[in-house]
């Protein structure tokens, strides 16, 4: 059992670190403080492929589609200096733009692939809805047919990208067979008429992220845009979501990450009752704390993308890596603010944004909540 990072994955890791560090850093804190992502960065993410990490070289990716780890290891690093930008290029690609490469057909490749990998289009996975969050069966947003074309109506909300995508996979109903619902996934160019951005959310965390209501009235799709057959929503929309998880999982992972570095750094310059706070022992048990559950989340986290390249069955590896993270972040970050005590508080200090930016990754992709339920119910069935 090997845990060590292949060549070619350290040299990732090197690169999108440096990246982050040198463009993505600098300009952090007034991002959040904008609730807008940075223009400069964006064009810089396009030149080196990042929209399209795991998207073949085909179709304008980065090719890294069998090698999940690289693609954890990227979101990982970006979510270290910002998770505004991981969310948004972690949706992007795991989301939108792996399903289409995952099920779509050869035309639907070639006619919305390419953009999204080269990041000359923004995507967005849309299925919540004001009844429709954790009961993804609870979808309104209906699809009629019409000769060759379906009929969306209805809104989504809370979806990231909304407001800036271009290419969106919207889960709407199409029907019902055996008195439940039919659900069905439509590539949806918003150039089409009848599709608006409602309301742009104003968050607790990841406020640089572009969350927005959608609305679709009387919106007309080509049959040819149905995302893996008609009616098979549901299942692929599962699929999407546990694909997206390893990606929330290695965003909360690097923002566990610069909790505990920031913290590290803070306890080493801070003196009180004339020494280092590092030299208190309660402080030394928070940071062992901090580095053994980010640890315990990154192993997991890898385990579910590599199982996810060997062909196997991820969802509950994915599930259990989300939930992980996703609270070791959390306690991470709450730890962080504890141990710079009032300077912890103040928006000058990354630590702040960082306890916002961590209770989202409890909320979005499926609760924690949802997490246990998706992790019980698993073994409760095994035999």
């Amino acid at each position: 059992m090997d845990f060590s990072l292949t060549e070619k994955q350290k040299m990732i890791k090197k690169i999108t670190r440096e990246f982050a560090e040198e463009y993505i850093a600098p300009v952090a804190q007034e991002s959040d403080q904008k609730s807008e992502l940075d223009p400069t960065v964006l064009e810089k993410m396009k030149e080196l492929k990042y929209f399209g990490s795991c998207i073949p070289e085909e179709y304008g990716g980065a090719g890294l589609h069998n090698d999940t780890i690289s693609f954890a290891i990227i979101t990982e690093e970006i979510g270290r200096v910002d998770a505004s930008w991981a969310i948004t290029t972690g949706v992007h690609a795991s989301v939108c733009a792996y399903p289409i490469y995952r099920f779509g057909t050869e035309e639907q490749k070639q006619k919305f692939l390419i953009d999204l990998a080269k990041g000359i289009k923004i995507g967005a996975f849309c299925l919540t809805e004001a009844n429709a969050g954790s009961d993804a069966g609870g979808v309104q947003l209906t699809a009629e047919k019409d000769g060759d074309e379906y009929i969306l109506n209805g809104s989504k909300i809370f979806a990231t990208n909304g407001g800036i995508s271009k290419t969106l996979l919207v889960v709407a109903k199409t029907g019902e067979k055996d008195k439940r619902k039919e659900l069905t996934v439509f590539i949806v160019d918003t150039d089409t008429p009848g599709y608006s951005v409602g309301v742009k959310e104003d968050k607790l965390g990841v406020r640089a992220s572009n969350t927005s209501e959608l609305v679709f009235q009387d919106v007309r799709v080509p049959e040819e845009n149905i995302l893996g057959g008609l009616g098979s929503g549901f299942r692929i929309g599962l699929q999407i979501l546990d694909y997206g998880r390893i990606s929330i999982a290695s965003q909360c992972v690097g923002l566990g990450q610069a909790c505990l570095e920031k913290a590290i750094k803070y306890a080493n310059e801070r003196e009180q009752f004339g020494q280092k706070i590092s030299r208190f022992q309660g402080i030394q048990w928070k940071i062992a704390d901090m580095t053994t559950d980010i640890e315990s989340a990154r192993l997991l986290t890898y385990r579910a993308a590599w199982m996810c390249d060997q062909g196997m069955d991820y969802g509950l590896s994915g599930s259990m890596a989300k939930l992980v993270a996703s609270e070791a972040a959390m306690k991470a970050a709450h730890q962080a603010v504890q141990i710079h005590g009032g300077y912890g508080t103040m928006k000058a200090y990354a630590v702040e944004r960082y306890f916002r930016d961590a209770k989202m990754g409890e909320i979005y992709e499926g609760t924690s909540e949802i997490q246990r339920l998706v992790i019980a119910n698993h073994m409760l069935r095994k035999k």
